[in-house]
Formats: C-alpha cells, sequence, structure tokens
C-alpha cells in the first residue's frame, strides 16, 4: 500500500492516512477486501506514533470503509467505495451550524452557545 504523510502538513497525520486510504480505495489501488497492514507495521513503515495509526483506523472502521476481523487483520470493507462519500464530521458540523444559527435566531449570545454545548458535552450519556 502506497501512503505518503507529510509531517510538515497543517492537516493531522491521522487525516491524512485517512484521506489516503479513502483515495486508494476510490482510485481501485484497493480492492474491497484487500488486506491492510497492521498498524503495528504501517506505524513503523511511515515512522508514525501507532495511536495515530489505530486513531486513522477506528475512523475509517467507524465509516465502514475498513473492517477489522480480530487476529486475522483489517481489510477493506467490501462496500468501501459506496461509503467513501460520506463524511461524518462535515455531517457534524452542518448539524452545528443549523443548531447555532436557530439559537442566535431566537436571541442567544455567542457566550450563552458555548456554556449551553459545554454544559451538552459535560452530560453522562
Amino acid at each position: 500500500m502506497q501512503i505518503t504523510v507529510d509531517i510538515e502538513a497543517e492537516e493531522p497525520l491521522f487525516a491524512q492516512l485517512v484521506s489516503g486510504i479513502k483515495e486508494a480505495i476510490g482510485s481501485g489501488r484497493l480492492a474491497p477486501g484487500a488486506p491492510l497492514p497492521s498498524i503495528r507495521q504501517l506505524a513503523n513503515d511511515l515512522d508514525l506514533n501507532s495511536k495515530t495509526v489505530a486513531k486513522a483506523y477506528r475512523m475509517l472502521e467507524r465509516d465502514n470503509v475498513i473492517q477489522t476481523k480480530g487476529y486475522r487483520g483489517t481489510f477493506v470493507h467490501p462496500e468501501a467505495k459506496e461509503h467513501l462519500a460520506f463524511d461524518l464530521a462535515g455531517w457534524v458540523e452542518a448539524q452545528l451550524a443549523d443548531a447555532v444559527e436557530t439559537c442566535r435566531a431566537r436571541g442567544a449570545s455567542d457566550s450563552e452557545i458555548r456554556i449551553a454545548f459545554g454544559a451538552i458535552m459535560q452530560q453522562k450519556q
């Protein structure tokens, strides 16, 4: 797998990894079912911390782009191409933007919105 990361770039390393793997799948260089290197192996290959690679793999697995099969390894999800277009971070941002706009329209200040957001994020689920 040919993935590169730029440690000088502003984009976080895990995000570069996610983008690189998605691009490899989208271009067909990684086919559905193809094995991926272990976290440790990819971290060694790219000279990264294994936690960085693990975070990228968790995000890709969350989005059904890859799947982990226990001790057998990590593989490209059979329906990965269908899931490449969904951007969870973008969706969350859009939802929050709508909520903030609604709050502002009702007269809430940015400070009140921040305080309320912080309180909601602190609540146990």
